[in-house]
């Protein structure tokens, strides 16, 4: 995925920082044994990914075209052959 520059866009850095802040107020209200915190929370984790996606289809993420397929171990030459 390092090579494709998979999550390196606003979007996914933005739908991703909201979704933690989330788990960390529901973990917090959970440990606190407040469930209405804990939804709460649990809220702004979907939040998050609401957010990156919108970011996406705003253009601020990774660009479909970029990707490129992954080969399958059956899709390469064998070592030797060259041709």
């Amino acid at each position: 995925m390092a090579g494709s520059s998979h999550g390196h866009t606003p979007a996914a850095w933005t739908g991703v920082i909201i979704a933690f802040i989330g788990f960390c107020v529901a973990g917090a209200f959970m440990v606190m044994d407040q469930p209405l915190g804990f939804w709460a929370g649990m809220v702004v984790v979907l939040l998050g990914g609401v957010v990156g996606g919108i970011m996406r289809m705003m253009g601020l993420g990774q660009p479909k075209e970029l990707h490129q397929p992954h080969r399958m171990t059956g899709d390469r030459e064998p070592a030797g052959a060259k041709g």
